[in-house]
């Protein structure tokens, strides 16, 4: 199954960057993620909870940073298993500075089976969009904070709300930009 997407993030690269490859930061902002522990440079084990539909499950499963150009790239490739299933593969996250923003596109292949993959492509595909979404909201929040700050509060109504906030920013920006 392919997964693409762009998100843009009110942060500098350098810092949605830090952020992205800090496991302690990752930890918060991964739905679902129970445990995200350094087991090598550029490694992690991790066990999340997540599922699609009425399967849901617990995932036992590793990570790993290749490929890094900070700030501007990096390629993250997964495996994990569960009661659930499993699932594997490979990504790029490539970073770049717009207007004030940060671009962040990801394109990966992954691998489904088991339970997990019987209930569809497309109902997968949702799944995997929604979760980017709240992942990538949850992201900007902390990359906004400074280095002394305490760590914003994430939820599901807390990321839900800056969500749509994002959603009212980019639809107000439009506007103004096609009526100047």
């Amino acid at each position: 199954m392919k997964i693409e997407g762009t998100h843009e993030l009110h942060a500098s690269p350098e810092r949605v960057f830090e952020t992205l490859i800090d496991p302690v930061v990752l930890q918060r902002c991964i739905p679902g993620c129970e445990r995200l522990e350094k087991t090598g440079e550029n490694a992690y084990s991790t066990t999340l909870r997540a599922g699609v539909g009425s399967i849901k499950g617990l995932f036992a499963g590793n990570v790993r940073l290749e490929d890094m150009e900070p700030p501007l790239r990096f390629r993250m490739v997964v495996d994990g298993k569960g009661q659930p299933g499993f699932l594997k593969g490979a990504g790029d996250l490539v970073l770049e500075a717009r207007d004030g923003l940060t671009a962040v596109s990801y394109n990966g292949e992954v691998q489904v089976g088991g339970t997990i993959a019987s209930v569809g492509q497309r109902m997968l595909q949702g799944a995997v969009k929604m979760m980017a979404t709240q992942f990538f909201t949850a992201i900007e929040a902390e990359a906004k904070t400074e280095a002394h700050e305490p760590p914003p509060a994430h939820g599901f109504f807390r990321t839900a709300l800056r969500w749509l906030s994002g959603l009212l920013r980019r639809k107000f920006r439009r506007t103004t930009q096609t009526t100047e």
